[in-house]
């Protein structure tokens, strides 16, 4: 269990590479914060980390994006779920047991449904504007 701080939305990014050199596929991570926190931001350093050069973007409407690259990475807003029948529809299920990396915003929503072994990012805001620590669990940097 760690706190990292961050001051930019680059630095978020250059975290969520570092955070990539460490998966090796199969993992979830399940992220923890409210809007403007720097969910997608994280994300889109991950994915980078993982040779997908470009195009994430938050699964808003969408529900669920999926890129390619070193792993497979699967980006879910569960912003709008609000129960099991909700969450069956996304294939969220499914997804777990395809090898790929699962990255999911607003776990709040689907906690009961988080496999045990999921990282655990809580995200709050720090004293900057910009700045954001993130508490990481199930995972050493």
């Amino acid at each position: 269990m760690r706190d990292i701080r961050t001051s930019s939305p680059a630095e978020t990014e250059a975290l969520g590479e570092k955070v990539a050199e460490k998966l090796s596929g199969g993992e979830v991570i399940a992220f923890f914060g409210g809007m403007g926190m720097g969910k997608t931001a994280f994300t889109r350093g991950l994915a980078r980390g993982l040779g997908i050069p470009e195009g994430v973007s938050s699964p808003t409407f969408a529900l669920v994006h999926e890129y390619h690259g070193r792993l497979d990475v699967y980006h879910f807003d569960m912003f709008r779920v609000s129960g099991w029948d909700d969450l069956y529809s996304t294939g969220f299920f499914d997804y777990l047991e395809n090898g790929g990396v699962l990255v999911i915003e607003w776990s709040e929503n689907i906690e009961a449904a988080l496999p045990q072994d999921a990282i655990r990012i809580e995200i709050r805001r720090g004293e900057g504007e910009n700045e954001r620590i993130f508490h990481i669990e199930g995972m050493e940097l």
